[in-house]
């Protein structure tokens, strides 16, 4: 007998690439096994406004390989309330759901945390670009916003070699340098700047201005957003070299596009986790892919703990950027 009769799923905070893909397997997985499902539009705004509708098979085909999310997501600043989240709980026994699935980054996180002390079987999804959600080698949307920033600089590169120049690549992460690293190391970039490793803009300069002089043809430097700007970064640059890069902000394109095979095969994998789970009667976790074993956390411990930095491989970026 499952735990649970009927669940809900919703996306909440910023957009990422394979949400579709995790909705749908939630959605399936569910129907599959005999659960009701509703789906809430505009995450934790849409469940406040009671915009909930039932969701069955036909209600998620053809969406495994669309970027952005079918149920679109909102901000929702009353949420963050007891009183908002008091009522998000009340609604969902108003539809007689007893199950939650909760798509999204640290924010969602969170309001599923509260859901979850308020009697809410409650399971959660990384879905964000960043990486930055602890307890899981890799969060749904960060494999596809990484391909794209590679594709970026490859065409970058291209320019720059033609005119020898050089270029700043600002990417997303505030406080998580991940998309940076990782593309800039798969890009060959020649520094790589993260908020979570201190960096002497002086001393790349003259070693991009040393690479020059040595017959190197051209230079990318990629600047995750939590540094600085790409602006202010190039504008050290100049100051201390006389080079001039020329500087690119990707900005939201990297959410965009269709998912990689990785980002919907972990979407699909992590939901039919949830699911299972929930029917399980678990409650209150976050869940992950770690090493290839699936792992579910409490939340709480998801959302006080920060993501720990590859250094190994910021370091293997700094050995070969030659």
């Amino acid at each position: 007998m499952s735990a649970v009769k009927k669940i809900a799923v919703l996306t909440s905070g910023g957009d990422s690439q394979g949400m579709n893909a995790a909705v749908r397997a939630v959605v399936r997985s569910a129907l599959f096994r005999g659960i009701e499902v509703y789906g809430v539009q505009r995450g934790y705004q849409g469940l406040l406004n009671r915009d909930l509708r039932e969701m069955d098979l036909r209600s998620v085909g053809d969406i495994i390989q669309r970027g952005g999310t079918i149920l679109q997501t909102a901000r929702c600043k009353e949420f963050v309330t007891p009183e908002g989240q008091q009522r998000g709980a009340d609604v969902l026994r108003e539809y007689g759901i007893d199950g939650l699935v909760v798509i999204g980054g640290d924010g969602s996180y969170q309001g599923a945390n509260k859901l979850s002390k308020l009697g809410i079987k409650t399971m959660a999804l990384p879905g964000t670009i960043d990486n930055d959600i602890p307890f899981t080698d890799f969060t749904i949307g960060f494999d596809t916003a990484v391909s794209i920033v590679v594709d970026a600089i490859n065409k970058l590169r291209d320019t720059m070699t033609s005119h020898e120049r050089s270029s700043v690549v600002e990417v997303m992460g505030r406080h998580c340098g991940d998309i940076a690293l990782y593309a800039g190391l798969a890009s060959g970039a020649e520094a790589i700047l993260v908020p979570e490793v201190p960096f002497d803009i002086k001393e790349i300069s003259l070693r991009m201005k040393d690479n020059f002089q040595k017959g190197k043809r051209h230079g990318i430097v990629v600047v995750a957003e939590g540094v600085g700007s790409g602006d202010e970064v190039a504008r050290g640059i100049t100051e201390y070299s006389g080079i001039e890069p020329r500087v690119t902000v990707l900005g939201h394109i990297q959410r965009g596009g269709a998912p990689t095979h990785n980002d919907r095969i972990l979407a699909s994998q992590l939901a039919d986790y949830a699911v299972q789970r929930l029917m399980e009667g678990d409650s209150g976790k976050g869940i992950g892919l770690v090493k290839g074993e699936f792992v579910a956390t409490d939340i709480e411990q998801v959302v006080s703990t920060k993501k720990s930095f590859n250094l190994d491989l910021y370091n293997l970026a700094l050995r070969l950027a030659q």
